[in-house]
């Protein structure tokens, strides 16, 4: 690897912290020079819509891709959640880092649990996978949309626009900010590569892919794979209330789960555990989940 390198990243305390994660690795590993190219993406311009509205989570990684293109960056780090089921052409993942908490987070001034709120509770988010979860628990609830960075979420919660709003228990505890979760969510199941970072590189730089690569965490690495080829395979982003999480069983075997909201308030749930040696298995064992959940009606 070239002993400068510049990561792009959005400007976003969380991307910060994302990116200055990784730049640290990098020069603890191969004592490179590494400098920080912070972005403002469309996807952090366009705050009175649904992302689903006007193009999808694309809109989060479009101007960092056009700095590796261009060649003022190197790599650009992302949430893996935030990063399209398929990436453009000369574009690859070059690693999947170690996964922090995969689970939502229940955030509220005033109320213990999502059990704990009153009929017609305002909830926030802009998530169709949370919101059909959600309503499929408590259909009383008022879901109302919620964009913008964490802290911009955190302050319209407390300026009392939302009784609890629901966020990735990875971006709090990452930022400090774990004790303004309240419970997690596992009656939710998280989305594709939820809590895990993503770092994409272009095909072309197979020098700083292979150096890259060497930051992976195979196991995140791997449920990931599971997870995002259910949502690539169903057309997933975020305009499907697609979930996928795939957890460890010990020696090898992983299990993956996977939910997809129907129209008419259904959710429909498949299941299945393989052995997952190797990315292409894991890939496999998601698509399998995929065609169940297609099979069961899922509409895309």
């Amino acid at each position: 690897m070239a002993a400068s390198i510049v990561i792009a990243t959005r400007e976003s305390r969380l991307a910060l912290w994302q990116a200055e994660h990784v730049r640290d690795l990098l020069a603890q590993r191969f004592g490179a020079q590494v400098e920080l190219l912070g972005m403002t993406t469309r996807g952090d311009q366009i705050l009175d819509r649904a992302l689903s509205k006007v193009g999808g989570k694309g809109l989060f990684v479009k101007e960092l891709e056009n700095a590796l293109e261009d060649g003022r960056a190197q790599l650009a780090v992302h949430s893996l959640k935030d990063v399209p089921m398929q990436l453009p052409e000369g574009f690859v993942l070059g690693a999947v880092l170690p996964r922090e908490d995969a689970r939502d987070a229940f955030v509220s001034p005033r109320f213990a649990s999502l059990q704990q709120l009153p009929q017609g509770a305002r909830v926030g988010t802009s998530s169709l996978r949370r919101a059909a979860q959600l309503l499929a628990l408590r259909p009383d609830l008022r879901i109302e949309a919620l964009r913008g960075n964490l802290d911009t979420r955190l302050r319209r919660l407390d300026d009392a626009q939302y009784d609890a709003i629901v966020l990735a228990a990875a971006g709090l505890l990452r930022l400090g900010l774990g004790e303004r979760i309240r419970t997690r969510l596992t009656q939710l199941l998280p989305c594709a590569g939820q809590g895990a970072l993503g770092i994409e590189v272009l095909s072309a730089r197979p020098e700083v892919a292979a150096a890259v690569r060497q930051l992976a965490h195979l196991p995140t690495w791997l449920a990931c794979a599971a997870e995002r080829a259910v949502s690539r395979r169903l057309g997933g982003s975020c305009s499907v209330p697609l979930a996928a999480h795939a957890t460890p069983l010990g020696d090898g075997r992983w299990q993956l789960r996977a939910a997809f909201g129907m129209p008419d308030g259904r959710l429909l749930r498949a299941q299945a555990e393989a052995a997952l040696p190797e990315l292409g298995a894991a890939e496999r064992l998601g698509e399998a989940v995929a065609e169940d959940l297609r099979r069961a009606g899922a509409l895309v």
